[in-house]
């Protein structure tokens, strides 16, 4: 699950992939200059497509069972010119392959070329009778019986080629610049579905009959084909104590599918208890309405940063950058023709406007300061125009809402070294928010309230201490509190028209005796979006670490939090927690062989009421460990074995609250609310690196993956999600794979 504004992914800790970055660079550094090689070799992956649906998500190895290896890499130096030339390849032969050519003269210039393509397979498989469903035009069609149509599954292919380049111009000055163009085709999950209200059978527009259908839902894949083209240019300056960089950054969006048009509805679809029946008249003329896809845009930045050095221990940084984002292609062209009158695209523009400033010293031996404050303005220049209609007729109208919002965020820190090794870290912090005004006649429906402004204030203390020569480590704790700046708005009724007001400015309303209790806004079960309500925020971190000796490394980490929201309702979003705990070690057995390890258990749990008298407890707890193992054999060989588990479950605990009906109260208790959801996946993988000469060599991989995931939103029980023309989605909970490879390497 995802609380709000916190997100935690249990695996590595930030701080165990720091260490392990560090190893990497160091690495790299001992080991020899880059050689010039060719490696080419071939791949296995058992089962079919299906089975390998999650292995293969991003890797290319989904369609065969055997795939070829060709990588390559040309170095060329010139140590007198100072002039160096690499030429690289790699996967060449698979989906996600990546070419690479530099060429550069050492502090002088670079000039330099990317190709690379990314593939993203979706790992459910559809069975459907449609036709052109990954198309801007799909033909529908319903299947007397459901699986009994044609497997499709769904991909989308990236292909982006950079041109970059640098200038160094006596030292001081330096200028980069590079263009990007990336073409992204494909298909993705997506849909259509409408059911008629009853202001639409009370017009006429639905019939009011149990014998026709009148609500449906159907599997419309959104059909990609987009080029995104990307330019930035900088110029880097520096002299004494100054560095300075300007640059432009722009973006530009075209999207080559306007709409999805249906090339034909079925005239009998499934009513939502998968029984076939009539489609409503005006249900499928809703659904055959064109659906308008992402329209082209752009957007363009100037920027400035850099740092100034007042003395060795003081240094002030700053940044100031422009963006103007446009989105102005013509309604007509995207084959939509009911715009508002006189308006012939959106004329969309947002223009953004951000300043930073910060400051960094050491007055003292033993202090350190740091203060900072973040300034960003976003203005919202789109016109406002009728686009909405609410009813059927059309009898209300409502337009489009600015998003205006500034955002002011600021820091003071200071950091005090005292006696017997230990460091206290106090700062404060605090962060204003203006969401904007809300226009009068956009339409705010659902909701309950809102507020234009914000406030946030919060502190950090840490105590840090090197216990020992091999052990360090600190504690620290956060707190900080959001409230309302302004009153709470509150949505005006459709008898008092379109916007919003001050709830105590409702004439329907009687002002509350006691202020702490404001009925001009309280709704028992009202919706209020979180990020509006107030909340508290507590969270305590500490981090140990103890390296007794050059064989043993060891760190542990944990983490714990809680959030607690406060609004005029007793539904919504009312807590989140997290915590997380994990270890992460490293032995060094022998000068040739080492051992890694790391665990880690965690939780995230969310707490919410839901409108409709209920609530929710979301629990999601993850536990996972890993074990390496590398070492030299022999002398000609190597070793690397890695073994990774991961489990993840995933509960919703739900309650009736204290007004549910009988009714619903007796459903909940018969069939015990939503199933659990585990995600789980045991990896281990083999390789062998065995050198035949001083310039060649052989690599073996051997590896196996199982997968368990009981996705009930798609799949449970072997009951597969089914449309209304009884398309089905399915992804198989058990997925088990071997894979393997073997490539040949010769260096020169």
């Amino acid at each position: 699950m995802k609380t709000s504004e916190q997100r935690l992914r249990f695996s590595h800790t930030a701080i165990a992939l720091a260490v392990l970055s560090v190893i990497g660079q160091v690495q790299a550094q001992e080991a020899s200059a880059p050689q010039s090689s060719v490696t080419v070799g071939g791949a296995y992956v058992s089962g079919d497509p299906e089975d390998r649906a999650r292995f293969s998500i991003y890797n290319g190895l989904r369609e065969d069972n055997g795939y070829g290896l060709l990588d390559f890499l040309y170095i060329n130096r010139d140590a007198a010119s100072g002039r160096w030339t690499s030429i690289e390849g790699r996967n060449l032969f698979l989906d996600t392959r990546e070419f690479n050519a530099t060429t550069r003269k050492l502090g002088d210039w670079k000039v330099s070329l990317d190709y690379g393509e990314i593939v993203r397979y979706s790992p459910y498989t559809i069975n459907t009778g449609g036709t052109g469903l990954t198309s801007t035009t799909p033909s529908f069609s319903r299947l007397a019986t459901p699986r009994t149509g044609e497997n499709i599954s769904l991909d989308t292919k990236r292909k982006a080629v950079t041109i970059g380049g640098a200038a160094w111009f006596g030292g001081a000055m330096q200028f980069e610049a590079n263009l990007k163009s990336e073409e992204k085709e494909g298909a993705r999950m997506f849909g259509r579905g409408f059911a008629c209200s009853a202001s639409w059978v009370s017009a006429g527009t639905c019939a009011a009959t149990a014998t026709q259908a009148q609500w449906a839902l159907l599997f419309s894949p959104e059909p990609v084909d987009s080029t995104i083209n990307q330019a930035e240019a900088k110029l880097t300056w520096s002299k004494d104590n100054l560095l300075v960089t300007g640059g432009y950054y722009g973006n530009y969006y075209k999207n080559r599918n306007s709409n999805i048009s249906p090339a034909f509805i079925p005239t009998a679809l499934n009513n939502p208890l998968g029984v076939a029946q009539t489609l409503d008249a005006g249900l499928r003329a809703t659904l055959a309405l064109l659906l308008a896809l992402p329209p082209d845009s752009q957007s363009h930045q100037f920027y400035v940063n850099g740092n100034y050095r007042f003395t060795p221990t003081t240094v002030m940084t700053f940044k100031y950058a422009y963006t103007k984002a446009t989105q102005d292609e013509d309604f007509a062209s995207m084959g939509f023709t009911a715009a508002p009158a006189g308006r012939s695209n959106a004329g969309a523009e947002m223009d953004t406007t951000l300043a930073q400033l910060g400051i960094t010293a050491r007055p003292m031996p033993k202090l350190t300061l740091l203060a900072n404050v973040r300034y960003e303005d976003k203005k919202d220049k789109t016109p406002v125009d009728n686009y909405n209609v609410e009813g059927n007729p059309a009898t209300t109208t409502f337009t489009n809402s600015p998003a205006d919002k500034k955002r002011i965020t600021g820091k003071i820190e200071g950091g005090y070294a005292l006696a017997d090794g230990y460091r206290a870290v106090l700062g404060f912090d605090w962060e204003d928010v203006n969401h904007g005004e809300f226009t009068p006649t956009s339409s705010v429906a659902g909701l309950s309230g809102l507020r234009e402004k914000t406030s946030e204030t919060g502190y950090r203390v840490e105590l840090r201490r090197a216990v020992a020569e091999d052990i360090t480590g600190f504690i620290s704790y956060t707190y900080s509190k959001r409230e309302g700046d302004s009153p709470w708005l509150k949505p005006l009724s459709l008898s008092q028209g379109r916007g919003v007001i001050e709830a105590n400015d409702d004439p329907a309303c009687v002002p509350p005796a006691a202020p702490a209790i404001n009925n001009c806004i309280y709704n028992r079960t009202g919706i209020f979006p979180f990020v509006f309500e107030d909340r508290k925020r507590n969270k305590v971190k500490f981090l140990a670490s103890w390296v007794p000796n050059d064989q043993w490394s060891v760190q542990l980490y944990g983490e714990g939090g809680k959030d607690e929201y406060s609004g005029p309702t007793q539904h919504g979003l009312r807590e989140t927690r997290m915590n997380i705990f994990s270890v992460d070690a490293a032995y060094r057995v022998s000068d040739n062989w080492s051992l890694t390890g790391y665990a880690s258990k965690g939780k995230q749990e969310g707490k919410s009421g839901h409108s409709t008298g209920y609530d929710g407890d979301v629990e999601d707890s993850s536990t996972a460990f890993g074990l390496g193992l590398k070492g030299k054999a022999s002398d000609q060989l190597q070793i690397v074995a890695d073994f990774t588990y991961l489990n993840e479950d995933l509960k919703y605990k739900q309650e009736m609250d204290q007004n549910a009906s009988a009714a619903n109260i007796a459903f909940l208790a018969t069939y015990g609310g939503l199933p659990d959801v585990t995600y789980r996946v045991l990896r281990f993988k083999l390789t062998g690196d065995y050198a035949l000469d001083a310039k060649s060599s052989i690599r073996g991989v051997i590896g196996v993956d199982r997968s368990k995931f009981n996705e009930w939103t798609w799949e449970w029980n072997g009951n597969s999600f089914l449309y209304s023309d009884n398309t089905t989605v399915t992804a198989k909970e058990y997925q088990n794979i071997v894979f393997g490879g073997l490539t040949y390497t010769y260096r020169w």
